[in-house]
This record gives C-alpha cells, sequence and structure tokens, in this order.
C-alpha cells in the first residue's frame, strides 16, 4: 500500500475525490461529451484513452415527454407526502439549496454536455480516462484530486473492502501556475466545477467536497504564516494541532473575507478511499477565539 506524500517544503492543502461531470438536463441526462473548440467529438482521438460509451443528446420531444413523466412522479410525491404529514406522520428529509433550475450556460449544460473542451495539444486533453464514470466501475476504482500549493494532481487507486486499505497512483498533474480560474457550476444539483486552464481549455469536474477544491484551488492562494499571528492566534493554532492525529500534516492557515482564520491540516490515517482525506479544520477570529459552528460567516464554511 502506497499513501501519496507532497515534497519537502510542499503544502498538501486538500483532498477530495473527483469524477468528470454528468448532464443533468433531460436532453443530456447521464452524458458527458469531450469536444474540440469547433464542438466536434474528439474522445477517439485521446491518447492513451480505452473506447467509451457514445452518447447521442435526446430529441427535443424526448426530453419533453420525461420532463413531463418526471413532473408527474413529482407531484405524486408531494401529495403523498402531503397525505401522510396530515395524519400525523414524521416525513423527514429535505433539499440543497445549492442547485439552480437556470442554467449558467444553456449550450454546454441543456443542449450539449462537455465536460472537456480543447484545442489541440492543450493542458484540458492531458486529462487521465480514469476520470471518465463511462470507463470506469467505481466499485472497484476510484479518482482523487489533490491541491497543494503547489500543484494540482490527479491519484487513481483501487476500492478494497477495507476503505481505509490506500494505494495511490498519480496519473496527472499540473502546477498551479496553469489553472486560471475555477468556477462552480450550479445547474441542477450544484456539485460542478468548472477548471480552465490558461491556454484557454477546460474541464467540467464533479469533486465530492466542491467547497474544499474551489477555496483551495482558488488563485492566487492566500496562505498565512503561524509567526504573522497575534499570540493568541498563535496559541489557538498550536493547541488544535495538538489534538490531531499524530501523523498530521503541519497546520496551514488561510484568511476569509470576513477576517475569520481557518485552521486545518490533512492526516494519512484518515485517508478513505470513497472519501478522501476527513476534514480536520477549524475557524477562530481575529481576537484568536475558536468559533461554534453556530458562530460561523457564511465565508467559514468550506466542506
Amino acid at each position: 500500500m502506497h499513501i501519496w506524500q507532497p515534497e519537502p517544503g510542499e503544502t498538501l492543502l486538500a483532498r477530495t475525490p473527483v469524477t468528470f461531470a454528468t448532464g443533468a438536463a433531460m436532453r443530456v441526462k447521464g452524458m458527458r461529451w469531450f469536444r474540440d473548440t469547433g464542438r466536434r467529438d474528439i474522445q477517439g482521438e485521446l491518447p492513451g484513452w480505452p473506447e467509451g460509451p457514445v452518447h447521442t443528446p435526446r430529441s427535443t420531444g424526448t426530453a419533453g415527454t420525461l420532463n413531463v413523466v418526471k413532473g408527474g412522479l413529482i407531484a405524486m410525491g408531494v401529495a403523498i407526502m402531503g397525505i401522510l404529514s396530515s395524519q400525523g406522520g414524521s416525513v423527514g428529509g429535505g433539499s440543497s439549496d445549492q442547485g439552480s433550475d437556470e442554467p449558467d450556460d444553456r449550450a454546454d449544460e441543456v443542449e450539449d454536455f462537455p465536460v472537456m473542451w480543447a484545442a489541440p495539444g492543450a493542458v484540458a486533453r492531458t486529462l487521465p480516462w480514469q476520470l471518465d464514470p463511462g470507463r470506469t466501475n467505481a466499485k472497484c476504482y476510484t479518482t482523487h484530486a489533490v491541491i497543494t500549493d503547489r500543484r494540482l494532481i490527479v491519484l487513481g487507486l483501487p476500492v478494497h473492502k477495507d476503505r481505509f486499505l490506500v494505494d495511490d497512483e498519480v496519473l496527472w498533474e499540473v502546477p498551479r501556475s496553469a489553472v486560471a480560474a475555477v468556477e462552480p457550476r450550479d445547474f441542477k444539483d450544484g456539485t460542478d466545477v468548472k477548471t480552465t486552464f490558461t491556454d484557454g481549455s477546460w474541464c467540467r469536474l464533479r469533486p465530492r467536497r466542491r467547497p474544499l477544491f474551489i477555496r483551495y484551488l482558488h488563485s492566487p492562494l492566500q496562505l498565512v504564516s503561524l509567526e504573522s499571528l497575534t499570540p493568541a492566534q498563535q496559541h489557538t493554532v498550536r493547541v488544535f494541532a495538538e489534538a490531531q492525529p499524530p501523523d498530521s500534516s503541519p497546520p496551514h492557515i488561510v484568511r476569509n473575507s470576513c477576517g475569520c482564520y481557518r485552521i486545518a491540516v490533512v492526516a494519512p490515517s484518515t485517508i478513505d478511499a470513497l472519501f478522501g482525506a476527513a476534514n480536520l479544520s477549524t475557524v477562530m477570529d481575529a481576537e484568536g477565539r475558536e468559533l461554534d459552528l453556530s458562530q460561523y460567516h457564511p465565508q467559514d464554511f468550506s466542506s
């Protein structure tokens, strides 16, 4: 078993499972495409990629029918829940407020669903095929994004019955300087991220922990050194670090836009093939007081 480790002097910031995204609009639901800048399918041109599924967008009529059926099922579910509630039943659950019914880009989310957009020789074309759910079995193999202060890396690893048995293989990496922008894409589920490289190519990914992916890959990354903090703040950082697993990395500190500070470590012993590294973090205010969750500002949440 082998767990990937950063190089000396390199700071490991986050590790989360990631795949290419999947279409959600009825016309492209369950599908994805790999495109050049002329919107031509290029998956057959990607070096080393095995054959994968070939998708065809549903016709407008078929997609409309599916939407009607889906709407009817939703209405039926609402009616049933109303009956249960009126009879005193306990109906649990709730929905995420991240998603949006309005597409960010109709051409790329409703009419088509590219997860790679790249001219010949572009960075996005070098992404590994293992990120594609259509080419891998998630029950047997998974991919993780690792973000450091120097690089964005994609690891591949088998999924064992014991999820904590980790055997990492580096599949791909680029320096942080190659990443131009990381933008949330909220259409439907609110789980996707559009990552644009400096050559103009981009990919649409689905990280399991999107806020962490965006937080630590956003440029410019502004890590705060321990020495620059007040004595009270330094004390809070040290107390937090001492309470973490023995194999934890040194704490890294990020100042949030509200003025609070997120303190976090990564511990290899917590890495799980299905969930990535555990979120070992806390937030302190400008006075060095560790905050309860109820005291967090919106900018303080990261996972």
